[in-house]
């Protein structure tokens, strides 16, 4: 467990590019932060500004082309894929935009899968707790198809959050919501992070929500452009 006067995460001088037709893309330059513990901490900027990809590179999806980030002091960079899909299963959460639920197993079959995958004997009971915490219970024997998007992004965050993750990554929780139920979503994200002390780090457009945010950092054209003081929702 990390000492909580360290930070959960940290990145130093990141770096990533692409080949593109017309040659090397920048798409991350020099990218520093430190996320401490049970922070709320929000990655804003315009489309294309790289904010996806620093997620990825955070979470230990894809690894930078220079530079360093460590996750509860494990150096991403430094792993070989096995082992950072081995740090992802113990530490992070994600919460995405599409939803990324299995059609064919209902509500609670899609929530107790990273517990099966895991071997957990408590599984099934586990589940149903998640949902009952983000208050889809009744719906616990539902397929995808069968819910509203609202609540099929509850579900993902109960997916996301029932093996007792570090770090929380979301990455535009609410884009294909309706204003009133991505409110009722995010509420249910700081609620995590609040009562739960899971780290939350927010990829968003939108800068109402970045504010509920302790702090974050606002990226252009891959650089760290300014830090983001939220209001410690």
């Amino acid at each position: 467990m990390s000492d909580s006067s360290h930070p959960i995460l940290e990145a130093r001088d990141v770096s990533k590019s692409v080949s593109g037709p017309e040659g090397k893309l920048d798409i991350l330059c020099d990218v520093s932060l430190r996320i401490m513990p049970g922070e709320s901490f929000a990655i804003v900027g315009a489309s294309g500004s790289g904010k996806t990809t620093l997620l990825g590179l955070l979470a230990g999806l894809d690894t930078p082309d220079s530079g360093d980030i460590q996750l509860d002091g494990h150096r991403l960079q430094q792993l070989d894929e096995e082992a950072r899909a081995d740090v992802r299963r113990r530490l992070v959460g994600f919460v995405f935009q599409s939803f990324h639920l299995l059609p064919a197993l209902t509500a609670e079959e899609n929530v107790m899968l990273p517990l099966e995958l895991e071997g957990s004997p408590s599984a099934r009971v586990r589940a149903r707790e998640a949902l009952e915490a983000v208050g889809l219970t009744a719906r616990r024997r539902h397929y995808p198809a069968q819910l509203s998007g609202g609540e099929q992004q509850r579900v993902a965050i109960a997916r996301a959050f029932v093996h007792a993750p570090r770090v929380l990554f979301a990455d535009e929780p609410t884009g294909n919501l309706d204003q009133r139920t991505g409110h009722h979503v995010c509420d249910l994200l700081f609620g995590l992070n609040r009562d739960h002390h899971t780290t939350l780090v927010l990829v968003t457009h939108d800068a109402t929500l970045a504010a509920r945010c302790d702090r974050g950092i606002e990226l252009h054209e891959g650089r760290v452009l300014t830090p983001v003081q939220g209001n410690n929702a």
